[in-house]
């Protein structure tokens, strides 16, 4: 079986660990948990790093268990959080759940018939049980105000650093994520708590609740927060998240993602993000430092990635729609886009407008460019580009000023893509 530990070592995805962990995971097969918060319907390649834990746990021949944080969700986690977070009502919570769960089944092996097939909890099954008074007196008890003060969470939100200090609903956030773990141990055999740094306190105090009440021994293991080498936010773009699901981020955007990452964070991400081996690693990295202009390392990382939240054809369509703005793509790859990647790939290009009713009759593309809208200043300029053979339309060369644009051209029953040399692209939209 594969050394979890040793496993995660390589790949640079250990920051902390309690120790007897590795001892533990040698010697017996366990289970060990990973909270997901439900704060929206998908998750984004921020979750990425806990998602592949699970997937290296559940290889590692043990148990996998993805927690959806329905209870919690209905706090807010004052980890790494300068403000209190807005509270979803519980409509929006089990709409977001239903959303990562989808997700979630990509990654992990939820239906075999293995001993250490995955599960999949929500902490407000058993949450929502608990009284006020209930939850004092068989939780609140056994943790004392000292510990939960002594957490660096806490500590910066009611020290110097805080304008508005911290609620006494998140401050109890660390006693609720404790009572997920000590019912994941009584219940399910869970050992062991993973997730990212920040969380370390959190992670802790279950260990230690567990330790007080049940009397018994469980453990912790966090990965580093993952940054990019300039020291800008990992998995932000200028549009926002980079979201796993392809509604939200389509996969041409998501595939340009990655393959846009800097040499240093590529060979960082390549071991973090996929399931490739050791040895494949470092001879791809090999490879790309012997022409670094081809960036193959970005190349196979895109690859690995998108094929495994997305799909191999999503890839390839990726790919495709990729080389269309390097003048190697067709009328065919145009017409197989999908809307949402064919305005991807055209982000911020001018667009015009014009009515239907213009081309139901057919017009010129010298009228549609020149009189309808301002792709031309003037019909002179575009008869001397056509001469010239450098104007296309929905990446066909056009030989003719006179030839005729009907419904029939349209791209997605929408639009037009005039390309007016190797670079300058202008959409018509038809409404």
């Amino acid at each position: 079986m594969m050394n979890f530990v040793e496993e995660l070592k390589w790949r640079g995805m250990i920051h902390d660990i309690m120790p007897g962990t590795e001892e533990l995971l040698n010697k017996e097969k366990t289970s060990g948990y990973i909270g997901f918060d439900p704060t929206a319907d998908s998750l984004h390649i921020g979750h990425m790093v806990q998602v592949m834990l699970l997937m290296h746990f559940q290889r590692a021949g043990h148990t996998p268990i993805a927690l959806v944080g329905g209870a919690t969700g209905m706090i807010g986690d004052p980890s790494g959080k300068s403000e209190e977070r807005n509270l979803l009502d519980e409509v929006s919570l089990r709409k977001n759940q239903e959303g990562i769960k989808k997700q979630l089944v990509k990654f992990l092996d939820f239906q075999s018939e293995k001993e250490n097939k995955a599960i999949m909890v929500n902490n407000y099954d058993w949450m929502k049980e608990y009284s006020f008074l209930g939850f004092i007196r068989d939780i609140g008890k056994h943790i004392t105000v000292n510990y939960m003060m002594s957490k660096d969470s806490v500590k910066k939100r009611i020290g110097s650093e805080s304008k508005d200090g911290m609620s006494f609903t998140e401050f109890s956030y660390q006693l609720v994520q404790g009572t997920d773990f000590l019912h994941l141990y009584n219940n399910n055999n869970c050992r062991l708590q993973m997730g990212g740094s920040d969380q370390w306190g959190n992670i802790v105090t279950g260990t230690e609740l567990i330790r007080r009440k049940a009397g018994g021994e469980a453990f912790a293991l966090t990965c580093p927060l993952i940054t990019k080498s300039d020291g800008t936010k990992f998995g932000k773009t200028e549009s926002g998240n980079v979201w796993l699901d392809p509604e939200k981020t389509t996969p041409y955007q998501f595939y340009q993602f990655w393959l846009n990452v800097s040499d240093e964070d590529a060979a960082k991400y390549i071991k973090i993000f996929t399931i490739l081996g050791q040895k494949d690693i470092e001879e791809i990295i090999s490879e790309h430092n012997k022409a670094p202009h081809e960036r193959l390392l970005q190349k196979r990382l895109a690859e690995e990635v998108t094929v495994m939240v997305h799909s191999r054809n999503d890839y390839d369509g990726a790919v495709e729609a990729s080389q269309i703005l390097f003048g190697k793509g067709t009328t065919e790859s145009l017409k197989k886009m999908t809307e949402s990647t064919f305005l991807s790939v055209f982000e911020g290009v001018p667009v015009f407008d014009v009515d239907m009713a213009i081309l139901l009759n057919g017009v010129s593309i010298a009228d549609l460019c020149a009189e309808h809208t301002q792709v031309f200043t003037s019909k002179g300029e575009l008869r001397r580009l056509v001469q010239g053979g450098g104007l296309s339309l929905n990446k066909e060369r056009i030989e003719n000023s006179d030839i005729i644009v009907s419904k029939e051209s349209l791209l997605n029953a929408k639009y037009l893509l005039v390309q007016k040399g190797k670079k300058n692209y202008y959409l018509i939209r038809v409404s």
